[in-house]
Formats: C-alpha cells, structure tokens, sequence
C-alpha cells in the first residue's frame, strides 16, 4: 500500500471533495475516471492532457501500469512516474481503478463496492486518506505526542 504522507493524504481529501461535488466523473476516460482524479491532484496536470496521454498507450490504468516502464518516456509513464514518487504503488493504481483494496475495503466494513459509482469512489478514496492518516500518527513516538498534547504554560506566548 501508498506510503503515507501529508501530499497524497491531501491529495486523496481534495480528489474526494471535488468528486462529492460534482465533478466531471466518467469511469471509461482516462482523465476523469478514479485513478484520472487522484492524478489530477498529484500532478496538476488536466484531465483532457492524462486522457491524452493514455491515446499514446492501451488499456485501462490497470493495463497501462502493468505495461509502465519508467524510463520509456512515455507521456503515461511519466504521469505514473509522478504518482508513484508522491508515495503511490502500481498495486494502488490497479486497486483505485476497480475500488478493490482489501484493506480500504475492510476499513469501510465492506467486502466489495461498484467501482464505477462516484459515491462509491468518494467513500473509497476518504476512507484511504483516513487510513493513510492513522498510520501516519502510529508512527509518531509516544514521547512526542505527549508533548503535542501539554497545555501552554503561563509564560509563553500564545500565537494565534
């Protein structure tokens, strides 16, 4: 699974929000689809440009990540290249595509979902943040949270 951190957690919640309300969303173009969102976010790039992309290859994201070769120069390469240095696996694009993430699926209480559904996809990509988060915070020593958690004293300032 995604290495967690505050980019693609972020990523993931803005990716969610803007589905939640109303973006554009088609399961069968590579721009607007649930793996075409989330790279949207991670790489600014437009959904018109990541379905253009996809025309110099084959496939579906699942097939085009099987066949990703980070060297090839590839405009779909290089678009799967900037996901995955925002901590994204190949395996998490294939399972975005389809919602099929056994442990999202878990974490939601759900053994399956219509991965071609927008409500669907907001639940799973939420749910993913929120995973991503909490295991993120695990990894924070105990020490340290303690410390986060003191109250101010008297003398220092408080900034607002």
């Amino acid at each position: 699974m995604a290495a967690a951190n505050l980019r693609l957690i972020q990523a993931l919640r803005d990716a969610a929000q803007k589905l939640a309300v109303n973006a554009p969303y088609q399961w069968g173009h590579m721009g607007s689809c649930n793996c075409g969102h989330l790279a949207q976010e991670l790489t600014q790039v437009s959904k018109q440009e990541i379905h253009r992309f996809a025309m110099y290859g084959h496939g579906n994201w699942t097939d085009q990540s099987h066949e990703y070769c980070p060297t090839s120069g590839l405009p779909m390469d290089l678009l799967i290249s900037a996901m995955l240095d925002a901590g994204l696996e190949i395996q998490d694009l294939e399972n975005l595509e389809k919602l099929s993430d056994t442990k999202v699926l878990k974490f939601l209480g759900v053994q399956s979902l219509r991965y071609n559904q927008r409500q669907n996809v907001v639940r799973y990509l939420r749910a993913w943040a929120e995973m991503l988060e909490l295991e993120q915070l695990d990894r924070i020593p105990p020490e340290s949270l303690r410390e986060l958690m003191q109250p101010a004293s008297a003398d220092e300032p408080i900034h607002s």
